[in-house]
This record gives C-alpha cells, sequence and structure tokens, in this order.
C-alpha cells in the first residue's frame, strides 16, 4: 500500500455513501490515536500511512512505527482497531505495520518536538498517563463514589493515581476520600525550549494520600472554597475555564491513572474535556432502571462524536443482599446490560446496593479498601481494567527510552578509567 495524503481535518465527517465508511472518516478518528511515546496524533507524525477500504466494509489500515519492537505497538493496535471498528459501516479493521525510516523517525520526532514548544503540550497531564472520564446521563446513578472506589483499588494494587473532580457545581470528591485543606502551587523551573533563561512557571500540587502501596493524589473545587456548603453560580464558559486549568496548571507527572469524575450529562465541560483529551477513554455508569439507561445511551453518543473510545459499563446499584443471601433488585434489572449491549461495549461490573459504601464515603474511607460484595467488585473492576481493558503504558523499550538507556551508559563510560584495547 503506498502513502496517501489525509485528508485536512474537518470538523464535520463526510457521510458515506450508501452505509459505506468513507475514507475521511476513517482518516478522521485516525487523528485520535496519539503515540504515548511522542504525544502526537499518529496522522500528523506521518506514521498512518494509508487508508483502504473493501466493498464488504473491511478496512486496510497501515501505520510505520519508529521503530518496530516498541510494546507501544500493541496499544496504538488497540486504538486503531477499537476507533476505526466503531464507525457505521465498518465490518472489519485489518492492520499493516512498516517501520518508518530515517528521514520519516527525524520528521515524527521534530513534529512532536515543535507541538511541545507550540502548545506546552496543550495540558500536564503526562502523554503516558492513561485518562479516564467516568461519566453519566444523569445525577445520582453513583459516578462519583465509582470514581473514587475505582481510584482507591488501583491505588491499592501499587500505581500513583490521580483523581479530578470536574463536577465543579457538585464536588463531593473530598469528603469521600477523607482529604481536606487547601492546595499550594509550586514554582518550578521552565522547560528547556520553553521559556525565558531565568523565568518559572508555577504548578498546583494536588493534595494526596498514601493508599495500599499506590498514591492517591487529588483536585477538586472543594480544595478552593471556604467551607463544603459554599454555592458556585458559574455559567458554562467560567465551568470550562475552571476544569482546563485543572489539566494546564496541576502537576500530574508521574500519575499512572488519571480519573476524571465528570458532571452528569453532555454540557459544556464534557465538550471541553473531550477536545483537550483525545486519547481519553470513557467509562460509562448507569444503574439496573431503563430510565438510566436510556439517559447514559446519550453520553456514549457524545463520546463517540468526539471521538473518545467507550471503555465499557459499569451497574452501579446492581441489587441488595439481604443476610440470608437473597438479592432485592430496588432499582429494577438489565439497565447495564441493556446499554452495554446498545453502544456494543463490555459490561465490565456490577456493584451491589450495600450500606459500607455510602458510609465510607461520608467518613472519607472508601469502600474498596474494606470488605463485603461491593468491595470484592470494586476490586475486580480494578483488575480488570489493568489487565484486560485500559493497561497502564510500559514505555521500557521504546525508542527515546532506550535512547536515554544507551545515553546513561555513555555518561558512565565517560566517568570511568578509560579501557586499553589489547593489541591485535
Amino acid at each position: 500500500m503506498t502513502d496517501q495524503t489525509p485528508p485536512a481535518s474537518t470538523d464535520v465527517l463526510s457521510a458515506p455513501t450508501a452505509g459505506r465508511v468513507s475514507e475521511e472518516a476513517v482518516w478522521e478518528v485516525l487523528r485520535g490515536v496519539i503515540d504515548p511515546e511522542l504525544g502526537s496524533d499518529i496522522v500528523e507524525l506521518g506514521m498512518a500511512k494509508g487508508v483502504r477500504i473493501e466493498p464488504d466494509g473491511t478496512v486496510h489500515v497501515t501505520i510505520a512505527l519508529t521503530t518496530s519492537g516498541c510494546p507501544l505497538r500493541a496499544e496504538i493496535q488497540r486504538n486503531v482497531r477499537t476507533r476505526v471498528g466503531a464507525l457505521a459501516g465498518v465490518t472489519h479493521v485489518k492492520l499493516d505495520w512498516t517501520e518508518l525510516d530515517q528521514a520519516g523517525k527525524a520528521a515524527a520526532m521534530e513534529r512532536a518536538r515543535r507541538n511541545i514548544a507550540e502548545r506546552a503540550e496543550q495540558t500536564a497531564v503526562p502523554s503516558s498517563t492513561k485518562v479516564v472520564m467516568v461519566a453519566s446521563g444523569k445525577g445520582g446513578v453513583g459516578k462519583s463514589s465509582v470514581t473514587v472506589n475505582l481510584g482507591a483499588a488501583l491505588a491499592d494494587m501499587g500505581f500513583t493515581v490521580g483523581i479530578m473532580d470536574a463536577d465543579i457545581w457538585g464536588y463531593s470528591v473530598p469528603r469521600m476520600v477523607g482529604l481536606d485543606g487547601r492546595m499550594h502551587a509550586e514554582e518550578q523551573p521552565p522547560e528547556p525550549d520553553g521559556a525565558a533563561a531565568g523565568d518559572k512557571r508555577a504548578r498546583i500540587i494536588p493534595n494526596e494520600i498514601p493508599v495500599g502501596d499506590g498514591r492517591l493524589k487529588v483536585v477538586s473545587m472543594g480544595f478552593l472554597v471556604e467551607d463544603e456548603g459554599s454555592a458556585l453560580m458559574w455559567r458554562g464558559l467560567v465551568l470550562n475555564r475552571a476544569v482546563q486549568h485543572f489539566l494546564e496548571d496541576v502537576d500530574w507527572e508521574g500519575v499512572d491513572y488519571l480519573l476524571i469524575d465528570m458532571p452528569p450529562g453532555t454540557g459544556d465541560v464534557q465538550m471541553g474535556l473531550a477536545k483537550l483529551l483525545p486519547r481519553a477513554e470513557m467509562l460509562i455508569v448507569t444503574t439496573p432502571s431503563l430510565t438510566a439507561q436510556k439517559v447514559a445511551i446519550r453520553v456514549v453518543d457524545m463520546g463517540r462524536k468526539n471521538f473518545l473510545h467507550i471503555a465499557g459499563v459499569v451497574e452501579n446499584m446492581s441489587a441488595y443482599v439481604d443476610d440470608t443471601g437473597r438479592e432485592h433488585r430496588l432499582f429494577g434489572t438489565g439497565g447495564g446490560d441493556r446499554l452495554a449491549e446498545d453502544a456494543g461495549v463490555p459490561l465490565l461490573a456490577r456493584i451491589p446496593i450495600e450500606a459500607a459504601v455510602a458510609h465510607g464515603g461520608d467518613h472519607g474511607r472508601p469502600v474498596a479498601l474494606a470488605d463485603g460484595p461491593a468491595a470484592d467488585a470494586f476490586r475486580a473492576l480494578a483488575r480488570r481494567i489493568v489487565e484486560d481493558v485500559i493497561q497502564p503504558t510500559d514505555m521500557s523499550g521504546c525508542s527515546s527510552r532506550m535512547l536515554d538507556a544507551v545515553q546513561a551508559a555513555l555518561d558512565e563510560a565517560d566517568s570511568g578509567p578509560v579501557a586499553t584495547r589489547a593489541p591485535s
């Protein structure tokens, strides 16, 4: 397959003819596939080399990697398959792999460096961080509870987990994790290619606590207001700017997973976050009721229109199990299954109703760190996220990391005695 020139990016995808997906639509979703090492999309980096569509809906995509042995190939493969495969009219996705030549690698690295200089990475979230938007169609389904307990379970596994409370009006995360106090800012040295010499930039430091073998780093409007009862009467543009500050000005360095507790619905904040974080995954929270499921499908639609990957569905408040082991389905049945089927994604977990969930949230002790049916369900969800659905990024062995290792070896050799070559 020969190299193709991708069409210019447009806000509206051209409609496929007679139900067939268009090449323009495929190129557009490929712009949402981010190389985790270089931090830019594979179209802009010149790594997406060609698209071919067969009459039966099979889409062939040719990808050129910076190095064929890079373990990030599997992550790029998953992202291409899920994003292209979600387009209407696509029946199969087949990938052909090649490697960039020296000129292509140099151009890709130059493009990545230029992006960093031009937009300062747009956000302060490292490209290796897995971003998960925890979303719901309506309030009251336990979205914040799922965010906090999933974060605690991931941290207990040894990960550094960030929680960003993007529900600015309805912030609740600080109480649920047992944190209070104001966030503070620290001055940090500028990037090498950034500000003028001597300039410093301030970064907000998240409030954090150790959890198991890992850590939770939390950012919330609750750490900035005078007290928990303060009402924020802000309009959409101000809310969007506040969330943007959380992404641009907070020190998220070293975070493995960043969980974003989204406001319910599909408003300004949700659309703004989708544009700022094109590589994010979405986790949709619903309850077993038909009403919640019908509202939640709108969030799936919003995510896909912004080319976000829908990782799966979590059904919260599934059932109450009494002391005799009998289940009581207080909020109906089947909502999670129906939503997952309609969205074409897996149902990742059913979280049972348990008094300990609310008690733990009220007292800053996430139930995921205790015992019981809900704790078991949250821990199982965390394991499935890590092992199957949103695996952590391992960048060891990739080109930039190998160069770092080579440079370290050379530096060590420079600092040691000079070896004398034996005569031949």
